[in-house]
């Protein structure tokens, strides 16, 4: 009982500095983690050069456990609370399962663009499940923005699908709701915990599942090991899994959800720049006007929301 409590005091310790940060480094460190995910999906793309997407997202999983592990032991960090553990399950099914396995499954067939543009609404998209988790009820004109920012996000998939949702698209969509969950959830306990617990907690979590898949992945699928392939799943292990969620927890913790919400509505336009410089791609007109559109739509929901 007495190790519990001391263990609790030490976490809100650690969550009540990461409160008492500068602002402006709490925005960097927001800044950052955007940066790390814009680059997601373009090295995701490299990844699957040489993976494929079982592999990918498995070893990917297990690697940044590893790492968050280690960290967690060095630091002798303590197992969290009970009561912590199915908030936890709810990071690792979103956020370290699920939207890379949805959107690595998705790049098989889709642009790094056109993804991009879909999960654009991610922000708007944990807006919501917020508003649901917490119980606020949003304002009219948020929800009139929410509508318009979706309806702009399914004309683009439409458009460029032909006069249908494909395949790749019923994926994204997928993610942006197991991700939006997960995120929902994580912002949550990074009150009570210090940030990079929550994603390194989540991801020695996920151990018992993602090893064995890892191994039986690497055994099915051809592997091609290529610069591209290993730098891409390099990053996407160290940079988009751990230390990515590291920065962007912290900057959450110390400017609040809806400042760093904001700093997020750059991420889609930064991928779309990475498509180009690192993978070469043609961009369609639509895709950074619908960007753009998303943008304005999600920065109407900050500003209704406070």
């Amino acid at each position: 009982m007495r190790v519990q409590s001391s263990a609790t005091t030490a976490s809100r310790i650690a969550v009540t500095e990461e409160r008492e940060q500068r602002p402006g480094l709490g925005t960097l460190q927001a800044t950052l983690g955007v940066i790390a995910f814009s680059l997601t999906f373009p090295a995701t793309a490299w990844g699957l050069e040489g993976f494929g997407p079982w592999s990918l997202v498995a070893v990917r999983s297990v690697l940044a456990a590893v790492i968050a592990g280690g960290a967690l032991l060095v630091l002798r960090v303590p197992l969290p609370a009970r009561r912590h553990w199915s908030g936890l399950a709810v990071v690792a099914a979103g956020v370290v399962l699920g939207f890379p396995l949805l959107t690595t499954l998705a790049l098989e067939t889709s642009t790094t663009a056109h993804a991009a543009v879909v999960v654009g609404l991610l922000p708007l998209t944990t807006a919501l499940f917020s508003a649901l988790r917490v119980g606020t009820r949003p304002s009219r004109t948020f929800w009139a923005a929410a509508l318009a920012g979706a309806a702009a996000v399914l004309a683009f998939t439409v458009q460029q699908s032909g006069g249908a949702l494909s395949r790749a698209d019923v994926y994204l969509f997928a993610a942006l709701l197991v991700c939006a969950a997960g995120y929902t959830e994580g912002g949550r306990l990074a009150r009570v915990m210090p940030g990079w617990h929550v994603i390194g907690w989540a991801l020695v979590l996920c151990l018992p599942l993602t090893v064995p898949v890892a191994a039986f992945a690497l055994a099915q699928e051809p592997v091609h090991l290529t610069a591209h392939s290993v730098a891409g799943l390099l990053w996407v292990a160290a940079g988009s899994q751990f230390l990515g969620l590291v920065v962007w927890y912290r900057g959450m913790a110390a400017v609040g959800i809806p400042k760093a919400s904001q700093l997020q509505l750059a991420q889609p336009l930064l991928t779309l720049v990475w498509s180009v410089l690192l993978l070469g791609e043609h961009l369609p007109v639509a895709a950074p006007l619908t960007a753009v559109a998303v943008l304005v739509c999600i920065a109407v929901t900050q500003r209704a929301r406070g």
